[in-house]
C-alpha cells in the first residue's frame, strides 16, 4: 500500500499516552496508531452522515415506496 508522510503538532501528555501504548505493544509504531485513528474517526463520520440522511426520510412513504414496488412485481412472478 502506498503511504504519504505528513508531519502533525501534538501536544506533550497526548504524546506521552501515544508512547505508552506503543510499549506496552498495543501498536507498532506511532504511525501505526495514527493511521488506526484516523481511519476509525473516518468511518465514524461516514456512518453518522449516512444515519443523518436516513433521519430525513419519511418511513411511512418509504413504507408506500416498498408496497407498491411489491405489489407490481408480483404479477410477474413465476408460480411455485
Amino acid at each position: 500500500m502506498a503511504v504519504a508522510k505528513i508531519a502533525i503538532s501534538i501536544d506533550p501528555q497526548t504524546l506521552n499516552r501515544i508512547d505508552a501504548l506503543i510499549l506496552e505493544n498495543k501498536f507498532q509504531s506511532r504511525s501505526e496508531l495514527f493511521q488506526t485513528a484516523v481511519t476509525a474517526q473516518l468511518q465514524r463520520l461516514d456512518e453518522s452522515a449516512f444515519a443523518h440522511e436516513c433521519s430525513k426520510l419519511d418511513p411511512q412513504e418509504e413504507q408506500a415506496f416498498a408496497e407498491a414496488g411489491l405489489s407490481s412485481d408480483l404479477s410477474t412472478w413465476p408460480t411455485y
